[in-house]
């Protein structure tokens, strides 16, 4: 289903960036202060990575390591995966939903562009927030009344429908549910 808006026109066309031989605890503080969940690392006009709060909470203290003595380049993603510019946001959602990521670099060529969250792609376009449900780890699940049945977009055809079921892990109407 494309939404027919491009990731140029969702993204953050200026993210927070500093540069890899900065101090974890200064990427922290800039995250702070700028109240975002990731930082882009750039050396020049070179991406070199993203360091996100889970990357913090995950690579570092969950380690062990004291960030107050760690650089940005030892626990930072440095395998990126981005889009283009021109790419529909439904396409980067899924991949944000498949990868189990929240932030996708835009790059052109190998210039970054912008930097696009699943909070820009939801705050533009909330229906497809249905589209992410499917990848929540819920604590307890089990004991937890989950509804099983929506309204929403069928994410096979992308037709609305008043009641969508879950058929391995995809959303879909009736009518293909009968395909």
């Amino acid at each position: 289903m494309k939404t027919g808006i491009i990731t140029a026109d969702a993204m953050t066309a200026r993210p927070v960036y500093l540069s890899s031989d900065e101090s974890v605890r200064r990427c922290a503080q800039e995250m702070e202060r700028n109240h975002v969940g990731a930082i882009v690392i750039k050396d020049g006009d070179e991406i070199k990575g993203l360091l996100t709060e889970q990357d913090i909470v995950r690579k570092a203290v969950a380690k062990g390591m004291n960030p107050l003595e760690k650089k940005v380049s030892e626990i930072m993603e440095k395998n990126l995966v981005t889009v283009s510019p021109e790419t529909d946001i439904f396409d980067a959602l899924m991949k944000m939903r498949d990868l189990n990521i929240r932030h996708l670099p835009v790059v052109d060529g190998k210039k970054l562009m912008g930097l696009l969250t699943l909070k820009d792609i939801l705050k533009i376009e909330p229906q497809l927030f249905e589209l992410l449900v499917e990848k929540f780890e819920l604590r307890e699940e089990d004991r937890k009344p989950l509804q099983t049945e929506n309204e929403g977009i069928c994410q096979t055809c992308g037709e609305y429908s008043e009641l969508l079921k879950s058929k391995g892990g995809v959303l879909i109407c009736a009518s293909c549910a009968k395909e």
